[in-house]
């Protein structure tokens, strides 16, 4: 090999050397590392992530209160109830003895005697949001788990009242899609529920609870704990359909056994109606500017 011949070979494995320099993850800036950032040990710096850009986003869209709504993801709209009971009705006209089709539809006619809180969760929050937003400010802002059900009810409120509104998503093993009436650029995806959990309260001026499952008990128990205990000052809690949340919930047992205060039976009320809810709220007198102070603790 004569010399010409080497001097290329050098500059080939050279500039080969140089590709794998310049492409290695170690060249990279440590933000756009992604193998880094999903490390166990960077598991520190994506939860500030996730309490920091929602914080920063909210911040730049003048959103100074919100008040949360949370309901069963399976409770519809009258009309799509209908159409799931008249395609599982057809299934057991071609299979009279399925014992799972019978259940199935049990419960969606049970879903369907529900279905009038998908249009009270509605009208809610386009009550709300007319009254409380306008090209200044954003207050008192719906703000739901951003999936279908009653969070799709109160985000479509919001959002056939031309008004903003926001969803925290959450990255589940079935993954979830948003629902299709939260303001663009107000949908957040999270990795951790404890952080979205935190913004759900951060701003919280109010908390609605339309009946619902595991998720709807779980926020309801998070939110009552921490103003039980003072973490959360005290907001209007409210359960909406008094009916149901007795049989659920036998919250003055509680007070019976002595488990609870009698106090702490105040830390929540009953409503029937969506303006019924907005009274409970409007009377509470909490401002923006309880918000704030409690935000910057």
């Amino acid at each position: 090999m004569d010399k010409t011949q080497k001097d290329i070979l050098h500059k080939t494995n050279d500039l080969q050397n140089l590709n794998l320099i310049v492409n290695s993850d170690s060249y990279k800036l440590a933000h756009e590392d992604f193998n880094l950032l999903g490390r166990n040990e960077m598991r520190g710096v994506r939860m500030m992530l996730e309490i920091t850009k929602p914080d920063l986003i909210l911040e730049e869209n003048k959103i100074h209160s919100t008040i949360i709504i949370f309901g069963g993801a399976n409770i519809s709209k009258k009309s799509k109830t209908i159409e799931k009971i008249n395609e599982v009705q057809q299934l057991i006209d071609i299979n009279p003895s399925s014992k799972l089709l019978k259940r199935n539809l049990n419960r969606l006619k049970n879903l369907l005697l529900m279905s009038h809180f998908y249009r009270s969760a509605k009208e809610f929050s386009k009550l709300v949001s007319i009254n409380n937003q306008n090209n200044n400010i954003n207050s008192h802002v719906i703000m739901t788990g951003g999936g279908p059900g009653i969070m799709e009810a109160a985000n479509r409120g919001a959002f056939e009242a031309n008004c903003k509104s926001i969803g925290l998503n959450i990255s589940l093993p079935n993954e979830q899609i948003p629902n299709a009436f939260i303001t663009p650029g107000l949908c957040f995806k999270f990795n951790y529920f404890a952080l979205r959990k935190v913004h759900f309260v951060m701003r919280a001026i109010a908390a609605v609870f339309f009946p619902g499952g595991f998720g709807t008990l779980d926020e309801l128990f998070e939110l009552l704990t921490l103003c039980q205990t003072g973490m959360k000052n005290k907001i209007p809690i409210i359960l909406f359909g008094r009916e149901y949340w007795d049989k659920v919930i036998n919250f003055k047992y509680l007070a019976d056994l002595g488990l609870i205060s009698d106090d702490h039976l105040n830390l929540f009320e009953y409503a029937e109606t969506p303006l019924e809810a907005w009274e409970i709220i409007k009377s509470s007198n909490i401002s923006d500017k309880n918000i704030n102070e409690e935000k910057k603790n």
